[in-house]
């Protein structure tokens, strides 16, 4: 299918990677010089071409990973390697309720909207205005308007009553454990919580509070490290840099009472 004016496209060599909506007589500026996106406009995904310098590069239909990776943001992201492993190990299904607790710029939300789809439900929390704003711009932007199962609100995880019902509580919050009584009630029995934290004395806080709260159990942490390979002719090697730490995932299982 050629690529229309209004679709989101990524021109890349493999390494760089720029996000760009085509706009007729817009210019994408590199500092490899500038590419027409009247050149782009009609072209098939996949085609190659050059800035003003001769710089030779891709263009493709971005993947939800290119979009959120290069997307607008007001805060540190749950990235791909991250979000990618909570689909699984939080088992987010098609048709899932999932209650999010800390949206953020939208990183998450945008992973766990494509996962349960329209049969599901998605209702995110976080403190501040701005982020609401932020994370609903770039859904708006990704899906080209605000799925009708999402629900953004402006309150505290920590101190909201949320309804019952809930299949998944997701959070990226920085004291989790005050939101544990809030998860408790949310969840079904045998529910699935799921935690992102930055640092190993918050897990420990958090794992503790799971363990002594009696309301959890079958808790687990990891940590996803992700490592590329450069591999040209009989050059095969570790890439030199790689997404090392980005943070700690735990999850645990709701008990019934």
């Amino acid at each position: 299918m050629p690529l229309k004016e209004g679709e989101w496209v990524i021109f890349t060599d493999n390494r760089v990677t720029f996000l760009e909506r085509l706009v007729p007589g817009a210019r994408l500026h590199t500092h490899w010089g500038y590419i027409e996106h009247d050149k782009v406009i009609g072209c098939e995904p996949g085609t190659r071409v050059e800035t003003s310098t001769g710089k030779k590069l891709y263009v493709f239909y971005p993947t939800l990973s290119d979009f959120i990776m290069n997307m607008k943001r007001k805060s540190g992201i749950i990235y791909p390697k991250d979000a990618s492993i909570i689909l699984l190990w939080a088992d987010i299904f098609p048709g899932a309720q999932v209650l999010v607790g800390g949206v953020g710029s939208g990183a998450l939300l945008l992973t766990v909207l494509r996962q349960v789809g329209p049969a599901g439900r998605v209702v995110g929390y976080d403190v501040r205005q701005d982020m609401l704003d932020c994370a609903e711009e770039n859904v708006k932007a990704y899906f080209g308007y605000v799925p009708p199962f999402l629900e953004l609100r402006l309150g505290d995880i920590y101190e909201t009553a949320v309804e019952p019902g809930f299949d998944r509580v997701l959070l990226d919050v920085s004291e989790p454990w005050r939101a544990l009584e809030t998860s408790y009630q949310a969840l079904i029995p045998g529910g699935i919580i799921s935690c992102y934290l930055p640092s190993i004395t918050q897990v420990h806080t958090f794992v503790t509070a799971l363990q002594e709260s009696n309301l959890f159990a079958l808790e687990e942490t990891i940590e996803v490290i992700l490592r590329g390979w450069y591999i040209e002719g009989r050059a095969v090697r570790p890439e030199h840099r790689m997404v090392g730490h980005t943070g700690f995932l735990v999850f645990a299982r709701r008990l019934g009472r």
